[in-house]
């Protein structure tokens, strides 16, 4: 079924792509155009979340293709093969990110005002901080996986 291939492929690319472009490109153009960190980081927090639910419903398309696919076509790698256990994983991981440590964040954000207007050792700045570590390590985690999805999808597909 090329039509389902076609789907499973485009779902992880729009994703992977997408993680691509924020850490490569927007993220580091907000913050070195805009005048100050507070406007560059609600550009960064909307846009994440933005990308973060195009990921859970690339996700979702991406593993019922690929149980589709699975079932169609002889000889087709099982639903709980590597590249589907690490769909599933990074799924997992962008719900932790959406619902864990941004909503944490956005809260600490409103509850801080401007960020740049507090002292280094406030103890909302500190933990937001340590969120914004863990929150860059999740992303990247997920576009490693990602990567290595693609890869293994590109395998099966020759």
């Amino acid at each position: 079924m090329p039509f389902v291939r076609y789907l499973n492929l485009l779902s992880l690319v729009v994703w992977v792509g997408g993680l691509v472009f924020f850490a490569f490109v927007l993220a580091p153009t907000v913050f070195g155009v805009l005048p100050t960190h507070e406007l560059a980081g609600n550009v960064v927090n909307r846009c994440l979340a933005i990308l973060r639910w195009i990921g859970l419903c690339c996700g979702t398309l991406f593993a019922i293709t690929a149980m589709i696919d699975t079932r169609v076509m002889e000889g087709a790698a099982h639903p709980f093969a590597a590249r589907n256990l690490m769909i599933y994983l990074m799924v997992v991981l962008t719900l932790i990110g959406l619902f864990g440590l941004q909503s944490r964040m956005t809260a600490l954000r409103s509850e801080m005002g401007i960020i740049d207007q507090l002292p280094t050792g406030d103890s909302r700045r500190i933990e937001f901080n340590r969120l914004h570590v863990w929150s860059t390590r999740l992303e990247g985690t997920v576009l490693v996986l990602g990567l290595a999805v693609l890869y293994l999808t590109s395998r099966r597909l020759s």
